[in-house]
């Protein structure tokens, strides 16, 4: 593709308490769903916890893959998908992430609709958003299209057996090659994390 870039998915696995009952009921290796703008994973978008101790807590987030909800469960466990896009939807897409960053407050966390897509059945609620169906809504606002179904409807695993994208890494987070070394200075990693 000429005049093209990359956009990312980066799924992940926290092991948390609430990650291990949703895994229960998907049997899918992933349950979180972001979406990336550069391989160094430096700008990462989602729906999730607003404070890494309290998963009611919820909204639009801006990421740190150094910090936060990461840093508090340094064990998990990611792959991170690479989507090759024309400019056009990649300048697109930054721009449908500005709108978020910049009416963030306005954005909640889309609890029933998350526990819908479980159960099979498509919850929508306006101005609120769960993980995977951000990353849908925000790719299809973009004018880059996976499916012919609701964002709410779509699961991270959806993203990960997509044939458009191609698996550039796949293993803990924090031993993804592309991140800054210093920033991982201090880390302790759970006895049972091992690579795979």
């Amino acid at each position: 593709m000429t005049d093209s870039k990359n956009i990312y998915v980066l799924l992940t696995d926290t092991g948390t308490m609430f990650t291990k009952l949703i895994k229960r009921i998907t049997a899918a290796p992933y349950n979180h769903a972001s979406l990336a703008l550069d391989e160094n994973l430096n700008e990462v978008f989602s729906f999730g916890r607003k404070c890494a101790n309290n998963p009611w807590s919820g909204g639009f987030v801006e990421e740190d893959v150094y910090e936060g909800t990461f840093r508090h469960f340094p064990g998990t466990r990611c792959a991170l998908l690479r989507l090759q896009v024309a400019s056009q939807q990649y300048e697109a897409a930054r721009s449908v992430i500005q709108h978020y960053k910049d009416e963030e407050d306005a954005y909640g966390y889309n609890l029933i609709g998350m526990i819908g897509v479980l159960m099979r059945l498509d919850i929508t609620r306006e101005r609120s958003y769960f993980c995977s169906q951000f990353v849908a809504e925000a790719m299809k606002q973009s004018r880059i299209h996976l499916w012919d179904r609701p964002s709410s409807a779509v699961t991270p695993h959806d993203f990960f057996q997509h044939p458009a994208f191609e698996i550039v890494y796949e293993g803990m987070l924090y031993d993804y090659p592309l991140l800054d070394e210093s920033r991982l200075a201090g880390v302790h990693y759970p006895l049972q994390a091992t690579a795979r």
